[in-house]
């Protein structure tokens, strides 16, 4: 009889768990690069306004210092972002961490059924080749007592 893993649905099941954790981990992913993205966008905005700044007429300074604390405050509200993107992949890793322990676990007690359900087939082989040999020694030496009972009788005969 082949092996049948007694848990396999569970197994299965962890599986597919960890495997949406982690695709709930690479989006969490995207979502901080992408945040990264768009605070290098605005730090590069903030850098061509400065320097737009330099070269700009007297009247236009006041235009540039209320877009440049419009960037500033839109700056902190990203790294803000950021930072919440931060925590939600550091729980989501977490999360998949868990995952990945709870599938170890049952892979480890799959293995170890495997090899007990192994050592019960080994045995079990061991067991019926041992009655199989048991036999053969008993015909055998059936065998060799009616050889002997036939010898003695044709001795017995001449």
């Amino acid at each position: 009889m082949p092996f049948r893993y007694r848990l396999q649905k569970a197994l299965d099941f962890r599986i597919r768990a960890k495997d949406q954790q982690l695709q709930v981990v690479i989006i969490a992913q995207q979502e901080v690069y992408k945040v990264e993205g768009m605070i290098e966008l605005n730090n590069r905005e903030i850098d061509t306004t400065k320097s737009n700044m330099r070269q700009a007429d007297a009247f236009m300074l006041e235009s540039y210092d209320v877009f440049l604390k419009s960037l500033y405050e839109k700056g902190t509200q990203l790294e803000e972002q950021r930072q919440k993107a931060l925590e939600v992949l550091a729980e989501e890793k977490k999360k998949l961490t868990q995952a990945e322990k709870d599938v170890k676990v049952l892979e480890k007690h799959k293995e170890r059924m495997l090899e007990i359900y192994k050592e019960e087939e080994k045995a079990a082989e061991l067991k019926r080749l041992s009655e199989v040999a048991v036999q053969r020694f008993f015909a055998r030496h059936r065998e060799e007592q009616e050889e002997l009972e036939r010898e003695a009788r044709r001795n017995k005969d001449k």
